[in-house]
């Protein structure tokens, strides 16, 4: 299990915990001493690692405003309970068999329900984020949950195939439908986060069934991971500068990338090692190329959308 930190300027995995079963693992010594298990380890919900690793990353003086996840902790009451004791606000998935009280009504509705009675004014598209291949556009609805007038029910509907997705959600204060619905978005972020890391930087690539052993290469390809991160925030261009000598032109090529940083200093390691003007003019070229890629993708995307 992984925690993701997301912001505007990047993201990364901060965290991990490794889940294990209860009965298959955590009631078996003969295993546990085998694999090096310590002691200490108990069984726990991966709700419950969840609120441990963001529980620690708060104390640690992680700042956060949302919290995001898929089925498996939207479903937990106690980690929705423990985020809204600490004042941090949610947009977690939930299944569609779920029940809801919608307003003061004291019957809970499912909510698949509550979705086939909303009026078709009650629905607005909006993007979800930018994707691999331009805005992520949805319709959305929402509808205010319990006598809290900050807690949602969220409702996600593919304007192609009308699939359903649905979201608890609460939030400390008042909150519009587009800071929603940008939450709900960012919760690809950890899958995104995924493919970097089994891609750049071996996250799977281990074959080890020992604790310490897996805890060592997990915590060093995260390490890697940030750093590349990092290295690729630094080298962005301020975007919100309001410098003009400089303007950002649609032929610039795109930024760059973690596989790019990864592709160059793997090249400076290599031998022979090329000049590095060529290495740089490479680099541009490619970038160049993926920067035409996604404006093609981004008006393809943009004009299908116009036309539904």
């Amino acid at each position: 299990m992984f925690l993701a930190y997301a912001s505007s300027r990047g993201r990364a995995l901060i965290d991990r915990r490794l889940y294990l079963p209860e009965h298959t693992w955590c009631r078996d010594p003969d295993r546990r001493s085998g694999s090096g298990v310590p002691a200490r380890a108990e069984f726990a919900t991966k709700p419950r690692l969840a609120l441990q690793m963001i529980e620690a990353a708060l104390d640690a003086g992680c700042s956060s405003s949302w919290v995001t996840g898929d089925e498996v902790y939207g479903q937990d009451p106690q980690l929705r309970s423990a985020l809204e004791a600490r004042g941090i606000g949610y947009v977690l998935a939930v299944a569609c068999t779920s029940r809801v009280r919608i307003n003061q009504d004291r019957t809970a509705v499912q909510v698949d329900a509550v979705a086939a009675s909303l009026p078709q004014d009650t629905w607005h598209r909006q993007s979800a984020g930018a994707g691999a291949k331009g805005p992520r556009y949805y319709d959305w609805a929402w509808v205010q949950t319990g006598a809290d007038r900050n807690r949602y029910l969220l409702i996600r509907r593919n304007p192609a195939t009308g699939e359903l997705a649905f979201y608890l959600c609460w939030s400390p204060g008042e909150v519009a439908l587009s800071a929603l619905v940008r939450v709900a978005g960012i919760r690809w972020c950890i899958e995104e986060c995924f493919q970097a890391a089994k891609g750049q930087v071996g996250l799977d690539h281990y074959q080890v069934r020992h604790w310490t052993s897996w805890h060592r290469h997990i915590t060093l390809a995260m390490f890697a991971l940030a750093f590349l991160s990092a290295v690729a925030i630094s080298a962005k261009p301020d975007r919100c500068t309001t410098d003009l000598t400089h303007p950002v032109r649609s032929s610039d090529p795109i930024d760059l990338t973690i596989p790019e940083i990864r592709h160059l200093i793997s090249t400076l390691f290599s031998r022979p090692t090329p000049p590095p003007h060529s290495l740089l003019a490479w680099s541009i070229w490619r970038r160049l190329h993926q920067a035409q890629a996604r404006r093609c993708h981004y008006r393809r995307r943009l004009t299908c959308g116009s036309a539904m």
